[in-house]
């Protein structure tokens, strides 16, 4: 088993790019979290909600509001058994309201963090990182947050030399 984990969440459906709202078959986020896997060896995760945010994306946006604004814990689908051979975990995710979805914070809950390796990817349309990395720190106490890694949606699936840049820098490879 690799001693990295990439936990990610990603949506498909109707996606906002640079202007325009279009369907997509795969998440920004998983594209990105695809070309990872073809640079390094890591088990993968998807953190799936078990009541997915609407496909259309001006219903998705008000629903991810809303449970950012009341503080809302989204139901899983499913967790990884446990994450302890894990020295470093790549949290990925598109930026929902300046921060990562409450569905990442709903993983990020249920497990120990303290001494693993965090690293931020996040996916969007121009607002970068938001108040994510900070947000991390707040459900991970002990752990080692480095600098994310923000991908323009509309360039995720040209993203690979940038990842595997970040990668160097981290020493992931």
């Amino acid at each position: 088993m690799a001693n990295t984990l990439i936990a990610f969440f990603s949506r498909a459906d109707e996606n906002y790019f640079g202007g325009a709202i279009r369907y997509v078959k795969v998440g920004n986020t998983e594209l990105v979290v695809n070309l990872m896997k073809e640079i390094i060896s890591a088990d993968s995760f998807k953190i799936e909600m078990k009541k997915p945010y609407s496909p259309v994306y001006m219903t998705c946006i008000d629903e991810a509001k809303e449970d950012l604004r009341k503080n809302r814990r989204p139901e899983l689908v499913s967790y990884p058994d446990n994450i302890d051979e894990y020295d470093t975990v790549i949290l990925a995710y598109p930026n929902y309201w300046g921060t990562m979805p409450m569905a990442v914070v709903t993983f990020l809950e249920k497990f120990d963090f303290n001494g693993k390796t965090i690293l931020p990817l996040c996916t969007n349309e121009g607002s970068g990182m938001g108040a994510s990395e900070r947000d991390i720190g707040k459900y991970t106490s002990g752990a080692d947050i480095r600098k994310g890694l923000s991908i323009t949606g509309s360039r995720a699936a040209d993203s690979k030399a940038d990842v595997k840049k970040w990668f160097e820098k981290n020493g992931i490879i």
